[in-house]
């Protein structure tokens, strides 16, 4: 299968999967005031475009069950009767996930990432299965919507419209697997290179192998918005929900920066962290809308 049309088939399973979720209020006081000379934004997803049911990426939740293991084992076509019996399918996810973070670790990567899709690949070569790369993408799919709902945030379709009229360069940088850019594509109903974002100035963090916080991940988006646009880090305005992961690493890099606190599911205030000390974002957002209305 070409792999556009396996593309279109996990969409069509996303939109079938997905079903509406409401931010819940952080009782948060925005900051507004208007942010000059900035020509380039970068998106956070989760958390910030989207509605996360687990509050982030759900590599790692402990809301994961075995329901929820076995409904995607069957949605992917695999018989039940290739499990042992009693097969705690996620633990063995996530000691998997787990075991491959120590060996980054080991191997001087401070924060490193996985691509779920191997990690399937090795979950299912321990049961004895082999299984083509299409399948195993429709069981990680699968598996991760059951346990990180998703939903786009109220005015998201509004707001990457309304930017993309400013003449603003968009793109992203997430902590993300492959599935990631298509759940975003299903819900802006366009690919995203026609909803406006320049896919060279995008970063996802599977294809690195580093997650945020590390100031790796920021290098490509960063990179390609100096190569094709000439845009210094310092008209760059970087919108995440998380203190650690979103702001204090956008902001050592020289970009502006905007707490998305929309949603106390996601919101990440990390008070106390050491690495906090002094950190301040330069806006904080509660709701999209207010990028476009007051900070640009």
């Amino acid at each position: 299968m070409p792999a556009e049309q396996d593309d279109a088939r996990l969409i069509e399973r996303i939109e079938a999967l997905t079903s509406p979720l409401t931010p819940q209020p952080t009782g948060t006081t925005p900051r507004l005031d208007p942010i000059p000379r900035i020509r380039a934004v970068l998106f956070d997803i989760y958390g910030t475009l989207v509605i996360s049911g687990s509050g982030d990426i759900g590599l790692t939740t402990a809301a994961t069950t075995g329901g929820a293991f076995h409904e995607a084992w069957t949605a992917a076509e695999l018989a039940p009767s290739l499990l042992p019996p009693g097969f705690d399918g996620p633990a063995a996810l996530s000691a998997h996930i787990r075991a491959e973070h120590a060996r980054r670790r080991a191997g001087g990567v401070e924060h490193p990432e996985v691509d779920i899709v191997a990690i399937w690949r090795t979950l299912l070569a321990d049961l004895g299965l082999a299984s083509d790369h299409r399948r195993l993408r429709r069981l990680a799919l699968e598996y991760e919507l059951r346990v990180n709902p998703v939903w786009p945030m109220p005015g998201l379709t509004t707001l990457i419209e309304s930017l993309g009229q400013r003449e603003l360069v968009l793109g992203i940088v997430s902590n993300a697997q492959f599935y990631t850019p298509l759940m975003l594509e299903a819900f802006l109903r366009r690919s995203m290179d026609r909803a406006g974002f320049d896919l060279r100035c995008c970063a996802w963090s599977y294809r690195q192998g580093v997650a945020k916080p590390s100031r790796a991940i920021y290098g490509p988006a960063l990179a390609g918005l100096y190569a094709h646009h000439g845009i210094h880090p310092d008209e760059v305005l970087y919108i995440g929900n998380d203190m650690r992961n979103d702001v204090w690493p956008a902001r050592a890099l020289g970009c502006r920066t905007a707490l998305f606190a929309g949603d106390a599911r996601s919101l990440r205030l990390r008070a106390g962290h050491a690495q906090m000390q002094g950190v301040e974002p330069d806006r904080v957002v509660t709701v999209l809308g207010q990028l476009t209305s007051h900070l640009l």
